[in-house]
């Protein structure tokens, strides 16, 4: 009996340890307003923690506000943050793309935050460095004040009120900068909206490879989203799926007929997610959140890894885009 009731009082007091752990959680702040907080990066190796959509970054490198061939946008979000190869990746595609009279400089919106991590607004994903935004718009002649950043229009390449492509805004140079950095082995994704992935299909020619990466999302008509591959060191990084084999030109019909059709009058809006804790995250990012800045956490230049972009458009098929469910996998 005496056995029964020491079992019988660690029950209790572990079921009374998860109770008050889950309360302390509970009274935590959201944890993106913690890692809103955290404006330089985290004193660790680089490393990406966690799921695109669930996790933090440590040991991040910033992407200056200009470069020769780059402009970032909306400075004051403190997004410009991503693991070392992103933005490497990022300072190679812009020089390739202007080399090639592609496109005569980027315009970079979101990439992470100093420690990546939920976003106060904007993305559920970008949250580990590997993330980056590239607007649907060649950067201006002339170089952008860091106040006309902050209210420079968003231009959506779609016809207005429809989901087909503008063909007075669209060019080639769109499809080859989209491709240029599909044709990268570092890149996992490259999200588009529907309607670009179809004008995609329609002009790709006959080689096609290339489409596989790129995956048709809501939105991500005013500019495409590239994803990076988990790197090396990164051992708590979450990889996706493979997405198999094809073009995936095949499987936009549910798109246009489902996804994209306006939703009943009479629907009910869906619940919105409550909003993550830091202990919905990886344990490692609570070490991330609580370490020591870098320090002044001026710009960095890294150097791009020298097979980032291919010399020559060239791509070995990996993955292709799957039928969708209701709620696509980013």
């Amino acid at each position: 009996m005496m056995a029964t009731g020491r079992m019988a009082g660690r029950i209790a007091a572990a079921l009374l340890a998860l109770v008050v752990g889950a309360g302390a959680a509970e009274a935590e702040p959201p944890a993106k307003e913690l890692f809103a907080a955290r404006t330089s990066p985290a004193a660790l190796a680089p490393e990406s923690i966690g799921f695109y959509s669930k996790g933090c970054l440590a040991g991040a490198a910033e992407l200056a506000p200009d470069g020769p061939h780059w402009q970032a946008m909306r400075l004051s979000r403190q997004r410009r943050f991503g693991h070392p190869t992103t933005i490497a990746f990022l300072q190679q595609l812009s020089e390739e793309a202007a080399r090639r009279g592609i496109w005569p400089g980027l315009l970079v919106g979101d990439i992470s935050q100093a420690r990546g991590g939920p976003l106060p607004y904007g993305h559920a994903s970008h949250q580990i460095g590997l993330d980056a935004d590239i607007w649907l718009q060649p950067m201006p002649a002339q170089r952008l004040t860091r106040e006309a950043r902050e209210d420079f229009p968003f231009r959506s390449v779609l016809r207005e009120g429809t989901l087909t492509v503008d063909d007075r805004i669209w060019t080639d140079n769109y499809r080859d900068l989209i491709r240029l950095a599909a044709e990268s082995r570092e890149v996992q994704r490259v999200f588009v909206h529907p309607g670009i992935k179809k004008k995609l299909c329609e002009t790709a020619g006959r080689d096609r490879a290339w489409l596989n990466k790129v995956r048709p999302i809501y939105g991500h008509h005013e500019h495409f989203h590239i994803r990076l591959r988990c790197q090396p060191g990164s051992d708590g990084c979450t990889p996706q799926a493979s997405t198999g084999s094809g073009d995936g030109c095949d499987e936009l019909g549910w798109w246009f007929n489902v996804a994209l059709k306006p939703p009943p009058p009479n629907a009910k809006p869906g619940k919105p997610k409550p909003p993550l804790r830091l202990a919905d995250l990886p344990n490692q990012c609570r070490v991330v959140l609580n370490a020591p800045a870098t320090g002044s956490g001026n710009p960095v230049m890294a150097a791009a890894p020298r097979d980032a972009i291919p010399a020559v458009l060239s791509y070995a098929p990996i993955a292709s885009v799957p039928i969708p469910t209701s709620r696509p996998i980013q």
